[in-house]
């Protein structure tokens, strides 16, 4: 989480087999944690929260990932209460994004589409086709 938020730029992948088509989705990133002053963020932090299984809460108050397991009893003593918000733990990342290059290979054809700024803010998407 420090990395990204010293470093925000970040990138997600699509790819769809049947139809072999690809989406490379780049942007910045945001991190919402307990910590945002931003009361809408919160909210957005906490639908996400609620929008996953119980089971994937109870994540959140195990060992933190890559730790060595002696014996599994840790994982039968975390409990959680369904009706609660967001633990410590929990945070959500947001993709703003910025470009969309996009890949057809069935049709051999591949689009950039880049989000146009002025200024601080974005407005309009353009469109490109450039060689697969």
């Amino acid at each position: 989480i420090g990395e990204i938020r010293e470093w925000p730029l970040g990138e997600i992948c699509w790819y769809f087999t049947d139809s072999w088509e690809q989406f490379r989705i780049s942007g910045i990133i945001d991190v919402i944690d307990g910590s945002s002053l931003d009361p809408a963020k919160l909210q957005q932090r906490e639908k996400a929260w609620f929008a996953s299984s119980v089971k994937s809460r109870s994540q959140y108050l195990g060992q933190s990932p890559g730790v060595p397991v002696a014996n599994d009893d840790h994982i039968k003593d975390v409990h959680i209460d369904p009706s609660a918000g967001p633990v410590d733990a929990y945070c959500l990342l947001t993709l703003d994004p910025e470009k969309v290059d996009y890949v057809n290979l069935k049709s051999n054809q591949r689009l950039m589409f880049t989000r146009t700024q002025e200024g601080d803010e974005f407005n309009d998407w353009m469109a490109e086709k450039v060689s697969p």
